[in-house]
């Protein structure tokens, strides 16, 4: 009798049902195997089976034999089930993956378990009304971007704003912005192009799922760009909500029990020198703006900005100003 065509396909098929329906608390024996790979027309007898799995353990997967209940079952391939629920967390919480981005990337990392472990992955997606961007291109910008970086050229592109309308609209008139990629951030939950604007000779950031239209150049990234030597940890700690402006020095007093709120901002490297009877003091680098001015104002009056004065000066400024409109 002729076999058939998914009969040179067994191994594969029987690899895909162990990864498919078993797991540590779920074992499938003999018969169950031979009735499965038969509903993929595929021929099967005990003794091939044996042979089989055993050329899959000699292949490196870890197939064990459990006796109560009699059956196998795959040890975790590539992702143990924390792993993968610390994946789906990640996803789910990223704000510059769309609904629909985040719905199919969960939907992989689901076919790394068996259907009995993906369910428990299930119960923890919420994704639906999250914050989510509604750019579908996320993917192929990091990956202009990517290789933009890689082939050392410029790019241009188009980006966009929202508008009182809530639509996204384009900026400058939809003239190009035109750039030297130096980087790619990670930053509250967004992702962020770093590069060094040509035009206005300054290092800027860009949302990457604002951008579009992003075309790779043949002109080299210029010498400014390669020159930077981009330290993304420092960045991160200095820098409130990825706004540009001036980075600064600046001291800062506080409680002993917000000592802890300060080394979760800036790092533990940051010094921390005692002043007063549980009081404290230290000196950072910030990126002077409203959204550092307003971090600081959620601290209370219990943290105090120290300097430097110019920054002091422009504190009050800020308070000032807030006041007036009550």
């Amino acid at each position: 009798m002729a076999k058939s065509e998914n009969q040179k396909l067994k191994i594969l098929y029987l690899i895909d049902i162990l990864k498919r329906y078993t797991d540590e608390n779920h074992v499938i024996n003999t018969s169950e195997i031979i009735q499965k790979l038969a509903a993929n027309d595929i021929k099967a007898e005990r003794k091939s089976i044996y042979n089989d799995i055993e050329m899959l353990r000699k292949y490196g997967y870890e197939i064990i034999l459990s006796k109560s209940p009699m059956g196998y079952y795959l040890v975790g391939d590539v992702f143990e089930l924390p792993e993968l629920k610390m994946l789906v967390d990640a996803v789910v919480a990223s704000k510059f993956l769309s609904e629909k981005k985040s719905q199919q990337l969960i939907k992989k990392l689901e076919d790394f378990t068996s259907k009995y472990e993906a369910k428990k992955l299930e119960r923890q997606v919420y994704v639906a009304d999250r914050v989510k961007t509604v750019n579908e291109s996320i993917y192929y910008n990091v990956d202009h971007i990517h290789e933009a970086i890689q082939e050392n050229v410029k790019i241009k592109f188009k980006y966009l704003e929202w508008n009182d309308k809530k639509m996204l609209v384009l900026k400058r008139d939809g003239n190009e912005y035109l750039v030297s990629p130096v980087s790619l951030v990670w930053n509250d939950e967004n992702y962020y192009l770093v590069a060094y604007e040509e035009n206005e000779k300054k290092i800027k950031h860009y949302r990457v799922d604002k951008m579009k239209d992003i075309i790779l150049l043949e002109e080299k990234r210029s010498q400014e760009s390669e020159n930077i030597k981009f330290d993304h940890a420092k960045f991160s700690k200095k820098t409130f909500g990825m706004y540009g402006g001036e980075s600064v020095k600046v001291s800062l007093e506080f409680p002993k029990h917000m000592i802890g709120v300060m080394i979760d901002r800036f790092g533990n490297n940051i010094p921390i020198i005692k002043t007063g009877e549980k009081r404290y003091k230290t000196s950072v680098d910030v990126v002077k703006s409203s959204q550092f001015f307003g971090w600081l104002t959620g601290l209370g009056s219990s943290v105090k900005l120290l300097g430097d004065e110019a920054v002091k000066d422009e504190y009050k400024k800020y308070l000032e100003d807030i006041l007036k409109e009550y």
